[in-house]
C-alpha cells in the first residue's frame, strides 16, 4: 500500500458530476495515477466514513496545446468515479 503518496488529490465539481450526485449517488475525484480501485475505495471509506459500492477509474491523456509557434502537452491524470451505497453521502459536496 502506498502510505507515502496522496491517493485522493481533490474532488471534481462540474455540472455533470453534480447531476450524477443527485441521480446516482456518485462522486468524482482526481486521484494518483498509480492508485488502483481497491486503494481508492479504502481511502474514500476511511476519509469520509461512508460505504462504497463500486469505483470506476479512467486515465485522461494530456492534450497538446499550441501557443504561437510553441507547442506543449498538458499533464495526464486519472479520474475516479465512486458510487456510494444508498443512504450515504459526502457532506463536503453538499456544502458547496
Amino acid at each position: 500500500m502506498k502510505s507515502q503518496t496522496i491517493i485522493l488529490k481533490h474532488p471534481m465539481i462540474t455540472e455533470k458530476i453534480t447531476a450524477m450526485q443527485d441521480a446516482h449517488n456518485q462522486y468524482a475525484f482526481v486521484v494518483d495515477k498509480n492508485a488502483n480501485k481497491i486503494e481508492i475505495k479504502k481511502e474514500v471509506e476511511n476519509r469520509f466514513d461512508v460505504k462504497v459500492l463500486k469505483v470506476n477509474t479512467m486515465n485522461i491523456r494530456g492534450k497538446i496545446k499550441t501557443q504561437g509557434r510553441f507547442s506543449g502537452r498538458k499533464a495526464s491524470w486519472k479520474k475516479a468515479v465512486v458510487t456510494l451505497k444508498k443512504g450515504f453521502s459526502i457532506e463536503f459536496f453538499e456544502n458547496i
